[in-house]
């Protein structure tokens, strides 16, 4: 029963709709706008040869219009010059409208790549050498102040000789008598100080031996200790002699020639820069 009474419904709105469409009145139109003086008037015609000829007609109008009404102050001026005359070509045919030149598109330029950073080289390892054999101490010192600044973290090293014989003794200048010598014994007694002994004959009679050692750097401590002490003591080589060698790391961008050359050692062997630290 409810479809029913909806088609009924909708065959009564699709009525009213077409009796409505049929009885409804035309719009009005708007006037057109009157047309300019002195612009010919736009016609449609159908194709065909009539339509040219129209065509032609009704662009030779709008010319010789213009041509009339530019020569009305060309008479009232005796000093311009008279217009040239149009030739019958530029009059029959219409100028044809001068296009404007495209706008070319502009190109866009690539970006330049970013340029990779190269990288950086790993650093050189340090390099550590030992110049040498010095004769003395001496010789090894000058040798080092010629090296200057191709050297860093710079030392004197002495190398025992290859007997083994070599002795180092620590000594206090000799006394002018034995008493004099004991009197001294009794201040290093009291400074805290111990293994010393009064030689008692040769040509260090009356001298106190504080050590001896078979190599320079314990010699070299235990005058420290006697220096902070508050005495002066010396130190005396007996036996063969060592030999001294000077070593240190090398300066960035030298070669040990280089080294060897300034130092005038007759000889350079690598070496470990942990034996240096």
């Amino acid at each position: 029963m409810l479809t029913r009474a909806l088609i009924v419904v909708l065959a009564i709105l699709n009525l009213g709709v077409a009796t409505w469409w049929l009885l409804r009145d035309e719009p009005a139109r708007a006037p057109l706008p009157p047309h300019p003086t002195g612009v010919a008037e736009l016609r449609w015609l159908p194709g065909g040869t009539d339509a040219a000829v129209a065509a032609q007609a009704s662009a030779a109008a709008p010319t010789e219009a213009l041509v009339e009404r530019e020569a009305a102050p060309a008479t009232a001026v005796a000093a311009a010059p008279a217009p040239a005359a149009a030739t019958p070509t530029a009059s029959s045919k219409p100028a044809e409208p001068v296009k404007a030149p495209e706008p070319v598109a502009a190109v866009a330029k690539p970006a330049p790549e970013p340029v990779a950073d190269k990288p950086a080289s790993p650093a050189a390892p340090p390099r550590c050498l030992a110049l040498g054999p010095f004769a003395d101490r001496a010789a090894a010192t000058a040798a080092q102040g010629r090296a200057g600044n191709l050297l860093s973290q710079a030392r004197l090293r002495e190398q025992p000789a290859a007997s083994g014989s070599a002795r180092y003794r620590v000594l206090l200048p000799a006394a002018a008598s034995r008493d004099d010598a004991q009197a001294t014994v009794k201040r290093i007694v009291a400074a805290g100080l111990n293994d010393y002994y009064i030689i008692s004959q040769g040509e260090e009679t009356n001298a106190i031996a504080l050590g001896q050692y078979r190599n320079r750097e314990g010699a070299e401590r235990r005058m420290a200790a006697v220096q902070a002490a508050g005495f002066q003591p010396r130190l005396v080589a007996s036996g063969d002699a060592g030999q001294w060698w000077l070593e240190g790391q090398l300066a960035a961008g030298s070669e040990p020639a280089q080294a060897q050359q300034r130092s005038g050692a007759a000889q350079q062997r690598s070496l470990e820069c942990t034996r240096l630290r």
